[in-house]
């Protein structure tokens, strides 16, 4: 039983990170219908609220508990996918990134389950989210939603090759305003030793795409770290490289701290 299904903490900064990946809770009714493959929770973003932690102590974070297998808080709602013609996962997802089922066989989700989960997980995060982004819109005029998420560096039927350490998504500039986009993307070019992409197989995902609103003082960010740049092995038992992840946190620091101080020169910017 998950007793909450998501975690608010709201700070007086104007930036909020979310993480709809991090969860690992998965109600025992729904992990007895995963197959082995499925148990491993192989897609989690590993780590990545320990990659954040304290980095801007004023943030607000919101955090959805329930791993993405439950029902993934980063989908549409209405189930239409985010990247037509390429493979990717579904609101509740049939398999994980390699293409390779997670259910046992004649155990996967049917519509109304779909539905319900929608309720029970889905918008309560949203819900959480969006009031959240009211408050500190409210109080400053301007919020800054940076989205939170991590990969594995390396998955072909997902995408060709390997992903850069830094993939910055604002569905080609428009979830942000162009000081926001640049400010990430600047930290992160600079950054000795990774490598950076801007909208490139990672565009944002619906909770980018759904909330960032520049002309309305919203601006909105995915940042999707390659898990190579923080995780010992991109195979269980998905271990943290303590080294890997110091480094990592002083650029994610850096641009923590560089938006905050952005955020008050956006409302000028406003039409």
């Amino acid at each position: 039983m998950i007793l909450s299904v998501v975690e608010t903490s709201s700070g007086s900064s104007p930036v909020i990170l979310a993480f709809p990946h991090t969860g690992t809770a998965v109600p025992p009714d729904i992990l007895v219908r995963l197959n082995a493959e499925g148990r491993l929770l192989r897609d989690t973003d590993w780590h990545v609220e320990r990659l954040y932690d304290g980095l801007l102590s004023e943030a607000s974070v919101v955090r959805a508990t329930f791993h993405r297998y439950v029902i993934d808080a980063n989908r549409d709602p209405s189930g239409e996918s985010l990247y037509p013609g390429q493979n990717t996962t579904g609101l509740v997802p049939l398999t994980d990134f390699d293409g390779q089922p997670i259910w046992r066989e004649g155990a996967e989700p049917d519509a109304a389950e779909i539905a319900r989960r929608m309720e029970t997980f889905h918008a309560p995060y949203h819900a959480a989210l969006a009031a959240e982004i009211e408050r500190v819109k409210e109080r400053h005029g301007v919020a800054i939603l940076y989205d939170c998420h991590s990969i594995r560096s390396t998955i072909p039927f997902l995408f060709e090759g390997r992903l850069p350490d830094f993939n910055i998504g604002t569905m080609n500039g428009t979830t942000c305003a162009p000081a926001v986009e640049a400010a990430v993307a600047g930290f992160c070019t600079a950054a000795a030793d990774y490598a950076t992409v801007v909208n490139g197989r990672f565009k944002g995902g619906w909770t980018t795409r759904h909330y960032g609103r520049p002309e309305r003082g919203v601006h909105a960010i995915q940042m999707e770290l390659a898990q190579a740049s923080h995780l010992a092995e991109e195979v269980p038992p998905f271990a943290l490289d303590t080294a890997k992840a110091e480094r990592l946190r002083a650029v994610l620091g850096a641009i923590l701290a560089r938006l905050a101080d952005l955020a008050p020169s956006l409302k000028e910017v406003r039409p």
